[in-house]
């Protein structure tokens, strides 16, 4: 029988004063709540990096190829084909740009126009659909964002003007809009509009042209090292960079919010073992006496260590476990109603996103426990000081 945990337990359970009950329950609450909040922040943090970034690469892909001087480039089928056959590329697609005024009406807007391949790529559609292809004619076809819509009051099934300027000359192109878009990065959705590339290399007459190839990888550990194999196979002149390097300013901001997340894990646990290290102390204050006993009774001061280590375990292990009922508990419902809502045009997305990662959820009961259990040693160590003569006689 292990008698430093049946003291422990014994002790734990029984009832206690009133002062006593209190200071337990304020121990177990704070480190529920500092648990909580770990959790909470992780599975906040993780959604926000998550959703913005997915959002972010969908615009541009993880992997961008383009020429070094910003030329366009001639689609070579032998180089795409290449750079698919590169093991973790997930799709590779031209696209090519154009800046160019598409008016409604009397309305007019400066865009630009982004040609592309692959009309499935078309990232975060909300209404209508996709283009769809002609043959071998160009499609007529043109996908919005919602903001620009919205602007020139424009509905699904409406023509719009597309005006060009190209060799000194202004060329005009009718097509019917039939979708729209939106990704929350207002900067890019008052932007860009999706086209057929045939359409734009059509009027720059220059069949072959692209801006360059967007790529997507399977998973994002890969960038770099895919990134350098791109480049090995590619032509001279040809550059392959990621796009986490071409937008700097909105990757590292999404990267500053790990920063905070680690700020506020170490608060929270500070908070816990300050007050589970302040219960333990008032608990051994108010055990003095049996300490007295126990050591006159020929008790080892590793034993009488041991039972106030098991008390605060049991503290600590209801406050870990009430902690993590409540962050999980917190987390799902949020991703299961999405109640919290954010500013879009401040956070790029309207909903607070929810990531729960169970090895991040193991990671933090295990960590928060042995941290738990490293601070209780300190106070223990008084009980060494603790005269056997004295503590039967203190009250």
């Amino acid at each position: 029988m292990n008698t430093a945990f049946e003291i422990a337990k014994r002790i734990s359970f029984h009832k206690q004063k009133n002062y006593t009950r209190f200071i337990v329950r304020l121990s177990i609450a704070a480190t529920a709540i500092s648990v909580a909040a770990i959790l909470l922040t992780f599975s906040i943090v993780n959604g926000f990096q998550s959703t913005v970034s997915n959002k972010l690469f969908s615009f541009w892909g993880h992997i961008q190829i383009s020429s070094v001087n910003g030329a366009n480039l001639n689609d070579d089928a032998q180089v795409a084909n290449q750079i698919k056959s590169i093991p973790n590329i997930q799709s590779s697609s031209a696209f090519l740009n154009q800046t160019m005024v598409l008016a409604k009406d009397i309305e007019i807007e400066g865009l630009n126009a982004k040609g592309i391949a692959d009309f499935s790529s078309i990232p975060n559609l909300i209404q209508g659909r996709t283009i769809q292809s002609a043959g071998p004619s160009p499609s007529k076809e043109i996908v919005l964002s919602k903001n620009i819509a919205s602007k020139l009051h424009i509905l699904i099934g409406d023509q719009v003007r597309l005006y060009f300027f190209q060799n000194n000359q202004v060329q005009e192109r009718k097509l019917k809009v039939v979708g729209l878009f939106h990704s929350g990065i207002e900067a890019y959705d008052l932007k860009n509009v999706f086209v057929d590339i045939h359409l734009l290399q059509q009027l720059i007459q220059a069949p072959t042209a692209i801006t360059g190839y967007q790529i997507n990888v399977n998973a994002l550990s890969t960038i770099a090292q895919t990134q350098i194999d791109i480049q090995s196979i590619l032509p001279e002149n040809w550059v392959a960079s990621a796009s986490a390097d071409l937008y700097p300013q909105l990757f590292d901001w999404i990267q500053v919010q790990s920063i905070n997340r680690n700020i506020t894990i170490i608060i929270m646990l500070f908070i816990a073992v300050v007050n589970l290290i302040t219960c333990l102390l008032i608990l051994l204050l108010e055990r003095v006496p049996m300490v007295g006993s126990l050591n006159a009774m020929g008790a080892s001061h590793a034993m009488i260590q041991k039972v106030f280590l098991y008390q605060a375990s049991f503290i600590a292990c209801a406050g870990i476990g009430l902690g993590v009922l409540i962050g999980l508990g917190l987390s799902v419902l949020q991703l299961k109603f999405q109640w919290i809502h954010l500013d879009e045009s401040a956070y790029l997305i309207d909903v607070l996103p929810i990531q729960i990662q169970p090895l991040q959820v193991i990671g933090v009961i295990v960590g928060t426990v042995i941290i738990c259990y490293l601070s209780f040693l300190l106070p223990t160590i008084w009980i060494k000081k603790i005269s056997p003569a004295i503590a039967i006689r203190f009250d």
